[in-house]
């Protein structure tokens, strides 16, 4: 099994056919607490998280540090080597738990040990041990408790710079120190550089042939500064890395907030956009805070009232630790969320996951769900967690037809989405997996068959974060896979990123983008598109920065271990021919760890805004969320929001097809509703950017279900519009703007 836990420097050296019938028992009937009055479901996850953190599970466990505390109490007299490994082993695990200022006087401990004994050529690793310890000190001092908008957003400059300076300026000089010893160690020289800015004396700071210079960092166009705002909007949850849903869960035109923490004690948190420029926190009221725990929660209308339910995703990494249910959270009518998920068949099996998509499978009318679990066949002590596809049966209940339909999976999923590659009519699934990645091709009579090798995407080995979206406009989805890269050594990733920013050779996958051909296969055009660098993203989603009509990428980068600052990644499409850097033009390279990204216009200016929820693994790492505004470029837009008639009710699977006049000639603009990020939550309602048209010739919306398709003329340009299946006419609403700015 693959460790994802990085160790701290060693001490020496460097349409169709109903789904089939399940063959498992029947749905056991509703429990009294769906049936009558809702009950508390609070406790059940509390005992988890007591379970989890009184454990010795590498991410969230504390048994480990007493453990530790005990050896060195009881080592005295053993080699110096001996006592700095035990030493070296606790300041991860105390670092892990936010303990960091016992970190800091074991990393001092350390160093003096080997200074006592003359041991630092020997042992030069305590420096970087050290190093570390300061370093995340100074992020604990000032990025988080003096947080700012400015703070933690790459390269550091103005409100980034530290105020206390003392702890980043002893973390620059470790990482000097050990430097001396290994120039070579480009995973030092990049968190030097960072401990610089952090000082505020980078680049002129830093030792001659240590800096990276800042033409390294040059966006490739200037995109416009998005000012990050979630502080004063009060929506900047502090915890850790979770998922987001942006979307209207009360129907009133304006963008909500849902958000979740893999924070195993953390509660869901949901903002209410009260349309006045502020959110209320509606998280207690909605009953959300009896929802624990969960890497990942998406949002989808499963039964087919017209909000917005939420699923909450749970147990990933855990391993056997993992098995934890998941939640089904009905919206209801009185703005609360009623955990349904007992009632719905959802919540045995348990088993690890992070990824799941909602999509009608079947071409019934409803929103199937398809789970991906974290299976290990390559760990002969692993779980055996098969994913799961669970037929909505429309009464409120779902049957896991997975074995029947050909689609267990049967490997570490890591991410999950659904789309129409092929164009026939029905929605296939593609498995992002460590190992071989999966295309299922939808049959169209309830199975499916796993096309991905003959479809030529099979990888990246290690994938994680995956959608289909059609990036070219030609009317065929394309297929975007994140590489999630690894290595033994602790600092591979953060070195890879720093020989790619210095034009070097890296040790690392890229992500993968795989252009649909319209005959059934991909080509790989990565390098091609220039997507071929080290960013290493675990969250990550799409949408258009600039209304230019052309679908974007947001990047969030990183892994648990606390050396791995990296910033995160906005790539802005240009034309469909290749993708722009603009991260430190826009402001976006936030060194946070995060997941959950939206793309949606929280303001209801015309064009889409970035909710971030940042925050890391370990139970030390928490964060604030960020809300990146968009400053406007004067482009055009569509917003169309869907009414399923036949097809679901939110239209998931549904194509929409744009024609509009531009200066330099016609151009069309392709979109699939419900295709996101298995680590995105943006809304339901689409928000399509026409860039320079002068006017749309024409809408056309094919709907799955009813295989029908309308087509609309005259629909004004800057409008949000609401088309309902079998309609002659859209009926156009009103988007009244929100002034966030202050």
């Amino acid at each position: 099994m693959m460790r994802m836990l990085a160790t701290l420097v060693p001490l020496i050296g460097i349409a169709g056919m109903p789904l089939p019938a399940a063959a498992q028992a029947p749905v056991p009937p509703p429990r009294s607490d769906v049936d009558g009055p809702p009950t508390n479901q609070r406790p059940e996850f509390e005992a988890i998280a007591r379970k989890l953190r009184e454990g010795s599970n590498e991410y969230l466990g504390e048994g480990k540090v007493e453990e530790l505390r005990q050896r060195i109490e009881w080592s005295p007299e053993a080699s110096l080597k001996r006592r700095l490994g035990l030493r070296a082993a606790l300041i991860l695990e105390l670092l892990r738990l936010g303990l960091v200022d016992e970190a800091v006087t074991l990393a001092n401990e350390a160093v003096a040990m080997c200074q006592a004994e003359d041991a630092l050529d020997r042992y030069p690793a305590v420096l970087r041990n050290r190093a570390l310890a300061y370093l995340r000190k100074a992020e604990v001092r000032n990025c988080i408790a003096r947080r700012n908008p400015e703070g933690c957003i790459f390269p550091l400059q103005g409100g980034g710079v530290h105020v206390e300076k003392a702890p980043a300026a002893q973390a620059r000089r470790d990482y000097e120190a050990y430097l001396e010893r290994f120039p070579q160690d480009l995973g030092a020289r990049w968190l030097l550089n960072i401990a610089a800015m952090a000082e505020g004396i980078y680049p002129d700071g830093v030792p001659e042939g240590l800096v990276i210079p800042p033409l390294a960092f040059a966006s490739d166009r200037d995109i416009g500064r998005f000012p990050e705002v979630a502080g004063r909007l009060g929506i900047d949850t502090f915890n850790a890395c979770g998922g987001v849903i942006v979307d209207d869960f009360d129907g009133d035109g304006f963008l909500d907030i849902v958000t979740s923490t893999y924070d195993p004690e953390g509660p869901l948190t949901y903002y209410r956009n009260d349309g006045a420029g502020g959110f209320e926190d509606r998280s207690a009221a909605s009953r959300a805070t009896e929802q624990l725990g969960g890497l990942n929660c998406i949002g989808g209308d499963y039964d087919g009232d017209g909000d917005i339910d939420v699923l909450v995703l749970r147990g990933a990494w855990l391993l056997d630790d993992g098995r934890i249910r998941n939640s089904l959270l009905r919206r209801e009518d009185d703005g609360t969320f009623t955990d349904v998920t007992r009632q719905a068949g959802l919540a045995t099996p348990a088993a690890p996951t992070q990824t799941a998509a909602w999509g009608d499978f079947d071409g019934d009318g409803d929103l199937d769900l398809y789970v991906g679990n974290e299976s290990r066949p390559f760990d002969p002590s692993g779980g055996d967690f098969p994913s799961q596809l669970f037929r909505n049966e429309g009464d409120g209940r779902f049957v896991d037809v997975a074995v029947a339909a050909g689609v267990t999976n049967d490997r570490y999923a890591k991410g999950v989405t659904v789309g129409d590659y092929d164009n026939d009519g029905d929605l296939d699934i593609f498995v992002s997996n460590f190992g071989a990645n999966r295309l299922y091709r939808n049959n169209g009579d309830g199975t499916f068959v796993n096309v991905a090798a003959l479809a030529g995407v099979v990888g990246p080995r290690w994938s994680f974060a995956t959608w289909f979206f059609d990036y070219d406009n030609d009317g065929w989805l394309d297929l975007f896979v994140a590489s999630y890269d690894y290595s033994p050594t602790t600092d591979a990733s953060i070195a890879a990123v720093a020989a790619d920013h210095l034009g070097q050779p890296f040790r690392a996958h890229p992500p993968a983008l795989y252009r649909n051909r319209g005959n059934g296969t991909f080509v790989d055009v990565t390098e091609e598109v220039g997507l071929d660098h080290a960013w290493l993203p675990m969250g990550a989603n799409f949408g258009d920065l600039d209304n230019d009509g052309f679908l974007d990428i947001y990047l969030s980068t990183g892994d648990p271990n606390y050396e791995t600052l990296m910033p995160n990644v906005m790539l802005r499409n240009d034309g469909g021919r290749r993708f722009e850097n603009v991260t430190t033009s826009g402001g976006f390279g936030h060194l946070q760890k995060g997941h959950g990204v939206a793309f949606a216009d929280i303001d209801n200016d015309g064009d889409q805004d970035i909710y971030h929820q940042l925050g890391g693994f370990y139970p030390g790492d928490h964060f604030h969320n960020a809300l990146f505004l968009n400053p406007g470029h004067g482009h055009r837009y569509l917003y169309l929001s869907l009414v399923g008639t036949k097809t679901n009710r939110a239209g998931y699977g549904a194509r929409i097809d744009v024609r509009v006049k531009t200066p330099d000639g016609p151009r069309r603009i392709h979109r699939a509703v419900g295709s996101v990020s298995s680590f995105g939550g943006s809304p339901a309602r689409q928000e399509i950017g026409l860039g320079d048209a002068t006017a749309i010739e024409s809408l056309e919306i094919w709907w799955p279900t009813s295989n029908t398709r309308q087509v609309f003329e005259n629909v004004p340009l800057d409008s949000w519009i609401t088309v309902t299946e079998g309609r002659d006419a859209f009926d156009e609403r009103q988007l009244v703007r929100v002034d966030m700015t202050g």
